[in-house]
């Protein structure tokens, strides 16, 4: 007897030990970094993305010491907005703005802070905005939403840009490091497809994008009391998609399909280890499934067509909104005058672009190719120094979306061997007669 208790007592304690040992490991945590990367009330847009983000996460139970916001803030108070202190997504579309963190604001808000903060190097943001970083670990889920004008390999902050080679090099290191069990990357902006034509699908890392790597994402949702417009497609389909699903159920999977098929203004891709979408939502979003759904936000994908606008045409749907809705004989006067000057500056941008173009050719250039041909970029050190001149001695390029559209002939120019001595000679000789 005493035998076959003792046996029952191994027994027992070596199940407790094999159970001890079946545990999972804890599941980690959440971390969120958004980020509009722009100013001006024109890309009002923007920031109510961001906004609108934010209280999706926030909603879904991610603390705020977890979630980094970076965005210009102002939207909210500027003497344009008729609604001061507040920003909205829809036409129907409650506040987003209350309540966001201020985490990094005006100058801080720049691809340097951006990579530090998302690689967690807390010194290098000691006595910069919070000092909040994605302070992640081995076991947590990391969300990235970035919403702003992009171009080939870059994306735009308020004054300075990201290249997709610094970017893949942070994400590299990352995941390395081990800091963080999976990471899902939502990016708006313009030919945004080309920020992650390089991404391993062995780092852990799963991205989807508003367009393909030539061409433009679009904004929609324009509000004749704000005069500007509300949001971006992509952006707010999957916000609009989060607001009414139970994340805990759907997976991005699901998601990705309901925005790559809503979003019939650009072509939704995705990137890096397309497992990740196998995951719920919740994971990257929260998961608080005690949320009230925001039904009315849901609008039917064809709806899409008739307001949606591509982000460098937005500035002149904007002055041509406020013509249709000018009150006065004089306010329609000077709408025409600033959409005349609009139209002759970007007649003047693809101008100037055609020129350095031509100036920089040699004999065996074929120019047509130059101008029309989308090269996927090799050479980011002659693209970087390319961009640099271009912006300064021409076009700023954060200031004047169709700017951008113009920076894949760059991209031409170097990846076809064109000295840079040579492309940035032709940028200061075209540009030091551009006269605007």
């Amino acid at each position: 007897m005493k035998l076959l208790a003792s046996l029952v007592a191994i027994l027992c304690v070596g199940l407790v030990e094999i159970n001890a040992g079946s545990v999972p490991a804890q599941e980690g945590k959440h971390w969120a970094l958004i980020v509009a990367g722009s100013n001006g009330y024109y890309n009002y847009r923007h920031q109510a993305d961001a906004c609108h983000a934010y209280q999706i996460l926030h909603k879904h139970g991610i603390p705020d010491e977890r979630i980094v916001v970076m965005m210009y803030d102002d939207i909210a108070n500027n003497s344009a907005n008729p609604v001061p202190g507040t920003i909205i997504n829809h036409p129907d579309g409650v506040d987003v703005y209350a309540g966001v963190p201020k985490d990094y604001v005006g100058k801080d808000v720049t691809p340097d802070n951006f990579l530090n903060i998302l690689s967690g190097n807390a010194n290098a943001m000691q006595g910069i905005g919070s000092g909040k970083v994605i302070a992640s670990g081995p076991n947590d889920h990391v969300f990235v939403n970035f919403v702003d004008h992009g171009a080939p390999g870059l994306i735009a902050f308020p004054s300075e840009e990201l290249y997709a080679d610094h970017l893949l090099t942070t994400l590299t290191s990352m995941s390395s490091n081990q800091q963080f069990k999976q990471m899902l990357i939502y990016l708006e902006a313009c030919e945004s497809g080309s920020m992650f034509k390089n991404l391993s699908n062995n780092l852990n890392i799963y991205a989807t994008t508003a367009a393909n790597g030539k061409e433009s994402s679009y904004a929609i949702y324009y509000d004749k009391l704000r005069r500007t417009y509300l949001g971006d497609v992509y952006s707010v389909k999957w916000m609009e998609d989060s607001d009414i699903e139970n994340l805990n159920k759907e997976s991005i999977r699901d998601q990705f399909k309901i925005v790559k098929q809503e979003t019939n203004t650009s072509h939704v891709e995705e990137f890096g280890d397309l497992r990740i979408s196998l995951e719920t939502v919740g994971l990257f979003q929260g998961l608080n499934d005690h949320v009230e759904p925001v039904a009315h936000r849901k609008m039917p994908s064809f709806g899409v067509q008739s307001d949606a606008v591509p982000s460098e045409d937005v500035p002149l749907a904007i002055l041509k909104h406020r013509l249709a809705d000018a009150s006065s004989r004089q306010e329609a006067l000077r709408l025409r005058r600033e959409i005349n000057l609009l139209n002759q500056r970007n007649n003047a941008i693809r101008k100037s672009m055609a020129n350095i173009v031509s100036s920089a050719a040699d004999s065996n250039s074929d120019v047509g190719s130059l101008m029309t041909s989308r090269h996927d970029i090799t050479d980011y050190e002659c693209y970087r120094t390319a961009v640099k001149a271009y912006n300064t001695h021409c076009w700023d390029i954060h200031t004047h979306d169709a700017a951008l559209r113009e920076l894949h002939k760059l991209v031409n120019l170097c990846e076809n061997g064109l000295p840079i001595s040579t492309i940035v000679r032709s940028i200061e000789d075209v540009c030091s007669m551009v006269i605007y």
